[in-house]
């Protein structure tokens, strides 16, 4: 007999933000594999569980995927409650799809839990929707993020047609990301929303496109989300109305 495999969303970060259903997972669980960005509170609801970490950060030596996907085949022959515990929600960028088909290869249960992912918590603290009435009526969420040995997608093109457009494990490229906006049509001066951290303490930065793709962003510690679109305008133009140096008002700008 084998045990079902839990693919659970731990959220965008604050442990108060889990869904019952995974509390009581891992309240249940013999053994968790979570991933790097889950809250430490977050893994501590698994009292009694042995917990592994299998996390994935960008630039650091990480778990491959195949190695994860056997250690849960393995722990599903041995287990009675398994837990993958994924940040944010477990079909959105989170690889699940390659742990779901391992583990139906094998023969062994799965279910998903989903979670809170990261552009809806960031929305839900800007205060700002993510679609709004005679104004952005689309949304796109898109990674330029490429996997070894995979073909690029062409995620530009998802976000030139959304009116609103969220992307995920981009900042460090977020020069070159603005700079293909732009050549592809998309307006300079289009408002740029980034959240870091968020739902945790939380920063955030305003700018364009055009500002950008010129210097780039600012030192980033945590994970963050890029959001851009007219939904933001408001935003940017009431930052740009405070009182600042001239070299910040240049940019805002752009």
């Amino acid at each position: 007999m084998t045990a079902t495999v839990y693919l659970v969303g731990a959220g965008p970060g604050a442990p108060d933000l889990i869904t019952l259903r995974a509390a009581r997972l891992l309240e249940a669980a013999d053994i968790v594999f979570y991933d790097a960005l889950v809250h430490a509170d977050t893994v501590a609801l698994a009292k009694n569980a042995e917990k592994v970490a299998v996390g994935k950060r960008y630039g650091k030596h990480s778990a491959a995927q195949l190695f994860i996907n056997k250690r849960l085949v393995d722990a599903a022959r041995k287990y009675k409650t398994v837990v993958r515990l994924k940040g944010g929600d477990p079909m959105l960028f989170g690889r699940a799809q390659e742990e779901i088909d391992a583990l139906a290869e094998a023969g062994i249960a799965c279910e998903v839990v989903p979670g809170i992912t990261a552009a809806l918590a960031a929305s839900a603290e800007l205060g700002i929707s993510l679609t709004r009435r005679g104004l952005s009526r689309s949304v796109a969420f898109a990674t330029p993020r490429v996997g070894r040995e995979e073909q690029p997608s062409d995620w530009a093109a998802s976000l030139i047609n959304a009116d609103t457009g969220v992307l995920y494990m981009a900042a460090h490229e977020a020069r070159e990301i603005a700079a293909q906006l732009i050549a592809r049509g998309k307006s300079a001066g289009t408002p740029v929303m980034v959240v870091e951290n968020a739902s945790l303490q939380s920063r955030r930065h305003l700018t364009t496109l055009g500002a950008m793709a010129h210097e780039g962003l600012p030192a980033l510690e945590g994970p963050a989300v890029l959001m851009l679109g007219e939904v933001y305008r408001a935003a940017l133009e009431a930052a740009t109305a405070l009182p600042q140096s001239p070299r910040k008002a240049n940019n805002a700008a752009k």
